[in-house]
């Protein structure tokens, strides 16, 4: 038996899949890079497209393979692409490719020629992020350039692209300069001879906050698995992932004792601890050593001392063990209407995102599906 388990419930992430579309009103996209977000990238692709997703979304060519080696065959976009990419095998597997510059596009071509396969590809437009993608500057250079390829048979241009980056604050006009900046893009695309059928730039802020984004189709990954993108708006989407352990020793314990390393935490008064063997090796920050809690039986209890890589104590007060018992289930991670710790609570306490949190679980926690909630179905 697993000492940590992950409990993945695939209904949640269908319910989320489903108020996706219902609140955009256009076709999805679905992020499954990063293991799915820690979630199961093959089961939460075949969950997302049961549930009416139509393309899926990962970051890597490699991720795109595993896709297709688990048998999946919808339309797969991948976007970290670059002269240096294996992108023969990913024309090979019919993989649609992102193209940030001409450099990447002379190297799409010149394997899509060698495999006598046409590739397709999405042209993307740094809108405001200064990250990826072509500038405004270069936007009509590599357009043309494009238009070159397509005519030589070994690419076809079917979508445009783009990152917001401020749709997760409310009120900015910063979504409408960038959908402005896109739409040119498209219009500029069409005079050089291209007819890209989908334009995308909506992530899950902009679908649930920025209806002008949705353009043609929407690309969201954090809100199907639960995670609230847009300060002060809940998007009715719901945790797919809950982190259980169990109590494996109890100890009672006298005031002033020192719990872990260097002692970082000594006990007020006389008082019981358990230890959970779970830690920062499994993916628990080490810095809810401040702050961070559990839920046991329906009670919450604060984590003592520092996290160790393997394992965590937890105070569970005074009198004989305080009514929890050995082999107890421990929530780490759950569901907020239960009272139980979420990742955005444990982001929060750390100073990061719940993105982190839900990516960062490691090899030896367990993975089961399971439904977790009792949520009727939209």
């Amino acid at each position: 038996m697993a000492l940590a388990t992950l409990t993945i419930d695939h209904a949640a992430i269908a319910r989320n899949t489903r108020r996706i579309l219902e609140l955009s009103g256009v076709p999805l996209m679905a992020v499954v890079k990063a293991d799915a977000f820690g979630h199961g990238v093959l089961d939460v692709a075949r969950t997302v497209l049961d549930a009416g997703a139509t393309w899926l979304g990962v970051a890597t060519v490699e991720e795109a393979l595993e896709l297709r080696a688990g048998d999946i065959h919808a339309p797969v976009f991948a976007w970290l692409v670059d002269p240096w990419t294996d992108v023969e095998s990913a024309i090979f597997a019919r993989i649609t490719l992102s193209c940030p510059n001409v450099e990447t596009l002379a190297a799409i071509e010149n394997a899509a020629l060698a495999l006598g396969i046409t590739a397709d590809v999405h042209l993307e437009l740094d809108t405001g992020m200064a990250r990826g993608g072509s500038t405004v500057e270069l936007w009509s250079a590599l357009c043309d350039a494009a238009a070159l390829a397509e005519r030589s048979g070994a690419v076809r241009v079917t979508g445009i692209w783009s990152h917001l980056a401020m749709a997760a604050v409310p009120g900015t006009g910063s979504v409408h300069a960038e959908v402005r900046l896109i739409t040119d893009a498209r219009r500029t695309a069409e005079a050089a001879g291209l007819s890209p059928q989908l334009v995308h730039l909506a992530n899950s802020a902009a679908a649930i906050a920025h209806p002008t984004a949705a353009l043609s189709m929407v690309r969201v990954g954090a809100a199907l698995y639960g995670i609230d993108t847009v300060s002060g708006v809940a998007s009715g989407c719901e945790p797919a992932m809950r982190l259980t352990s169990r109590v494996t020793q109890l100890r009672q314990v006298g005031a002033d004792v020192g719990v872990g390393y260097l002692h970082s935490y000594r006990t007020s008064r006389p008082t019981t601890l358990a230890l959970v063997p779970v830690g920062y090796g499994d993916g628990v920050p080490r810095a809810l050593s401040l702050g961070g809690s559990v839920s046991i039986g329906g009670t919450r209890y604060p984590i003592r001392g520092s996290v160790s890589m393997d394992q965590l104590v937890v105070e569970v007060g005074a009198g004989v063990f305080s009514g929890v018992s050995l082999g107890d289930e421990v929530v780490l991670l759950g569901d907020a209407d239960r009272g139980e710790p979420t990742a955005a609570e444990w982001a929060a306490l750390v100073g990061t995102v719940p993105h982190e949190i839900l990516t960062g679980f490691g090899r030896r926690v367990a993975r089961v599906a399971a439904p977790f909630r009792q949520t009727a179905a939209l």
